[in-house]
């Protein structure tokens, strides 16, 4: 089971060689098993992205989350466990999108998929992650 980070989610969508061909036929392979996932966080974090110009899209947040949905991908909501999970990880990490994240795996038991550095060298029990860019 993977949860997409979102820059993986975009790249996956875009057809981005940014992302791996081992980390493109994982992704496949989990869709195929209904066990791909991302955070509704992940929609959120996407709109803001975009209000600021960081990304662009060719259809709206809300058109993509659709599409995402459709093609298989599930939506994990944040829910009270999740977010006290994400309250009381070490303070490796202050992105609170990215510890959300980081807390959706430990909770869910996924295995995070990522690109991010500090993200794919963060220790701890429990937590396994994925690089996107293999």
């Amino acid at each position: 089971m993977i949860l997409l980070d979102t820059h993986v989610l975009v790249h996956y969508a875009n057809s981005d060689r940014k992302l791996g061909k081992r980390a493109r036929s994982e992704i496949d392979h989990a869709l195929g098993h209904d066990e791909l996932f991302v955070s509704a966080l992940t929609f959120w974090e996407i709109a803001m992205l975009i209000a600021k110009q960081r990304l662009h899209l060719e259809t709206t947040v809300a058109g993509f989350r659709a599409a995402a949905l459709r093609q298989g991908i599930q939506e994990i909501p944040v829910d009270g466990e999740i977010a006290i999970a994400a309250g009381e990880l070490p303070a490796a990490h202050g992105d609170p999108v990215d510890r959300m994240l980081v807390a959706t795996a430990l909770v869910r038991g996924i295995t995070l998929m990522t690109a991010d550095d500090v993200l794919l060298q963060w220790q701890m029990r429990g937590y396994r992650t994925q690089d996107a860019t293999e």
